[in-house]
């Protein structure tokens, strides 16, 4: 959630961001009226302290009077005192009032993108960061896509996947399942080593949970809701594992904070078809590490770096080829101030394939979440959240399957025939 404080002070900025995000004239005008609505507030508070003031003065009076024998006088002043406490009732019901109004509008507003964001309105529009400079693989005659190596070897299965569930659900069997639990471990082992802690978090939430990283309301549509229960099945490790430290308050000793989590991941997805979401392309429910951050404001850019250098430190390893992109305004999340796709390059079906996205979200958890750390001043300031897809499975297989094929099988990367325990598919 937005500051007030930098919709009031930096309101150029936010107006610029905007801007790179085309937020429509709707949300827009949501500025004014938190402005508007913050002001009244203001002004009610202002009123209500007086009233607090008076209130402690006419209860000195009032006990005066009683000792001094002026018992009309004071209840005279008792008068006084529940008319004012009637108007400070008043008053405190439009405080209330004002700063739901305040929240619920601040709820539907994104975050303002870094100044390094570039404009651009789709996907089209976002900058090659770092492009890849290798060779693209070139596949032989008769390669396959991911789709039809899964039959050839029996790797998994789609059609079994919809009769236990439905389209977009994939049933993992045989080498298979075991290159999924292989690259989950290789994903935990090389974050773990890069000092992150390893978290097995619950897979459903409370909406609070959801409404502190920023799924609630924005995101309402796209997860799965156990509505007797008033839970939602989460669509990231980053949604348990950051709420780790909702309403905490910590020391300025405590950063740097890291952690990471595997977990399965749940998203509807709606209204997506074609062949580009076919196979493992796009589907319901996916395999996951996450990598999560929480850091002092000062240092929140350069960590973002530093995770940048570990997705890309996997891909190696997978030998995969990959390029990084930074979103436009127009393509990012909603929470996000700044975000870096990476996309591997599927040789069978010639495309690049979002594999992670890197993001920065500075307060905007942290304001919806309450987590704040202690200055050298005693001050209280909120803390900066990031997190990072260290690596979702799903077109990390497809890749892998497509881009190590030959005649004869698929190889499996040197760094991951460990946790395999084979070094092909055949």
């Amino acid at each position: 959630m937005l500051e007030l404080r930098i919709i009031r002070n930096e309101m150029e900025r936010v107006l610029e961001g905007y801007r790179k995000r085309n937020l429509p004239e709707e949300l827009l005008a949501l500025i004014p009226e938190i402005i508007s609505l913050d002001d009244h507030r203001k002004a009610s508070q202002l009123l209500v302290d007086r009233n607090l003031e008076k209130l402690n003065l006419l209860s000195k009076e009032i006990g005066d009077l009683f000792k001094n024998g002026n018992a009309a006088e004071a209840e005279s002043r008792k008068l006084e005192v529940a008319t004012i406490k009637e108007a400070n009732a008043q008053l405190e019901a439009d405080l209330a009032s004002a700063k739901l109004g305040i929240e619920e509008r601040l709820l539907l507003l994104p975050n303002v993108p870094y100044s390094l964001v570039p404009m651009g309105s789709s996907a089209e529009d976002n900058l090659v960061f770092k492009p890849w400079t290798g060779n693209l693989p070139k596949l032989a005659a008769g390669s396959l896509p991911h789709w039809e190596l899964a039959k050839k070897y029996d790797l998994f299965d789609m059609e079994l996947g919809v009769k236990i569930s439905g389209s977009g659900f994939i049933l993992y069997r045989n080498k298979g399942a075991k290159l999924q639990r292989a690259l989950i471990n290789f994903f935990l082992d090389e974050a773990t080593k890069a000092g992150y802690e390893e978290i097995q978090a619950p897979l459903l939430v409370n909406a609070d949970s959801a409404r502190g990283t920023g799924q609630l309301p924005d995101k309402e549509g796209q997860m799965y809701f156990a509505e007797k229960d008033n839970l939602y099945l989460i669509p990231t490790a980053e949604v348990p594992v950051t709420n780790i430290y909702r309403d905490v308050i910590l020391k300025k000793d405590d950063f740097s904070i890291k952690m990471c989590g595997y977990t399965p991941c749940f998203r509807r997805e709606a209204g997506s078809y074609g062949a580009h979401v076919k196979g493992l392309n796009r589907v319901h429910q996916f395999d996951k590490v996450e990598i999560v951050r929480i850091e002092h404001p000062e240092r929140s850019y350069g960590v973002l770096d530093e995770m940048l250098t570990h997705v890309e430190s996997l891909l190696g390893k997978l030998e995969l080829p990959y390029r990084i992109l930074r979103l436009c305004g127009g393509d990012m999340g909603f929470a996000s101030a700044m975000t870096y796709d990476f996309e591997v390059y599927s040789a069978a079906q010639e495309r690049w394939l979002e594999v992670s996205s890197v993001s920065n979200f500075e307060t905007f958890q942290t304001n919806r979440m309450k987590l704040r750390f202690k200055n050298d001043k005693g001050d209280s300031i909120l803390a900066h959240t990031l997190n990072g897809s260290a690596l979702a499975l799903a077109r990390i297989v497809a890749a892998l399957l497509e881009n190590h094929q030959d005649a004869d099988g698929i190889n499996i990367p040197v760094a991951l025939r460990p946790y395999t325990g084979f070094d092909r598919i055949h």
